[in-house]
């Protein structure tokens, strides 16, 4: 690995790493989603959709984001 970071080539395909879905993956797996409990594939794909979702919306609660309020949606 010392010797592939020495390269240009190496730098640059190592830093597209960072925008690789791997920590979402590791990020997913580890906190809100340890293990699949349904056993067909359209089920763990529905399964991991909503594992990704409550990712996300933990991120945006975390960020401190709100929703918009209804009254200024009506305005």
């Amino acid at each position: 690995m010392k010797r592939k970071l020495r390269t240009k080539r190496g730098r640059k395909a190592y830093a597209r790493r960072k925008v690789t879905a791997e920590p979402v993956i590791g990020q997913v797996k580890n906190g809100v989603l340890p293990r699949f409990s349904q056993r067909s594939l359209t089920k763990v794909r529905g399964e991991f959709s909503l594992a990704c979702a409550v990712h996300n919306l933990k991120k945006l609660w975390k960020q401190g984001w709100e929703l918009p309020s209804l009254a200024a949606q009506a305005a």
